[in-house]
């Protein structure tokens, strides 16, 4: 089972998120049928917003998305408070050849664009004020990098950002993933931002320590070196779509009752897929006439 911890370290003055999350890039690889590139570039996506979306209030949701002019198109990704992601790309097939030191190429699967985050307060109770958006170029196309980048130049929060996607040519394609973010509050001492920086730079890659059984806390410990930390929360996070059956019937409602009708007429049903789970949903002929009825 995937997990998060949410930590502080240095009186308070710094904040530290890690999290496991093989099981959650497995889901997603498995729902969308990525590429091996897409599928890095997703993992990645995917914890890189679970572990900001761990700083989130009740009922808020975060959405951070990519658009690069690289084969992918596109990444999004959407977490909630309560250590739930989902995410998809616009073109899962697409890849590139490996880099010459073996890795994945994500930067050129990403290219050049914009990285944006989305911030919606009290969304899941009906409560959607106009929504806070932040967006800065895309720096590297690596997403660590990027997620790094944008927390200092728009949230104006210093950070250190490392993620992690290992995969293998065989099923489970996923081997591990998992990631780290440390934030640097106000008031945050210079020489352990130095001690910490020095600490990441000498660190073992996140997927290797997580296949050899890492947990998200010592992730942390590992991100700081011989400074003590507080684990605050320790839950458990998972892929979760929102999607159901009853939206799919809605969304069909909502064409109007001529389109519901001419559906009804010409094709005896309607197909419905989720972009964030690539769920389908089939409505069937009586599921159609149960909406005209509705329009009654």
């Amino acid at each position: 089972m995937d997990k998060l911890v949410h930590a502080i370290a240095a009186e308070g003055t710094v904040r530290v998120l890690a999290a496991t999350t093989t099981g959650i890039v497995s889901e997603a690889v498995r729902r969308h049928q990525t590429s091996p590139t897409v599928s890095a570039a997703l993992g990645r996506m995917l914890t890189g917003t679970l572990l900001l979306g761990a700083t989130l209030k009740d009922f808020d949701r975060l959405t951070v998305k990519v658009e690069g002019d690289g084969p992918v198109g596109a990444i999004t990704a959407e977490a909630t408070k309560d250590g739930t992601v989902r995410g998809y790309v616009k073109n899962a097939v697409a890849e590139l050849p490996m880099k010459e030191n073996g890795k994945f190429d994500v930067a050129g699967i990403v290219g050049s664009g914009t990285f944006y985050v989305i911030r919606e307060a009290g969304y899941d109770i009906g409560f959607r004020p106009e929504p806070y958006i932040g967006s800065v170029p895309i720096v590297s196309g690596e997403i660590a990098e990027d997620f790094a980048y944008y927390l200092a130049n728009s949230e104006q929060i210093p950070s250190a950002v490392m993620l992690g996607v290992l995969l293998s040519s065989t099923e489970p394609f996923v081997t591990a993933a998992g990631g780290v973010m440390i934030q640097m509050m106000p008031g945050a001492n210079e020489h352990i931002i130095t001690m910490i920086e020095d600490t990441i730079r000498h660190a073992p890659h996140v997927t290797e320590m997580i296949r050899e059984g890492a947990s998200p806390a010592d992730l942390a410990e590992m991100a700081l070196g011989i400074i003590d930390f507080e684990v605050l929360e320790e839950r458990e996070v998972s892929f979760a779509c929102n999607c159901s059956f009853e939206k799919a019937v809605a969304m069909v409602a909502g064409l109007g009752r001529e389109e519901v009708e001419a559906i009804l007429a010409e094709e005896k049903q309607a197909v419905m897929t989720c972009g964030f789970c690539n769920e389908t949903y089939l409505l069937d002929e009586n599921d159609l006439k149960k909406i005209l009825n509705e329009f009654s």
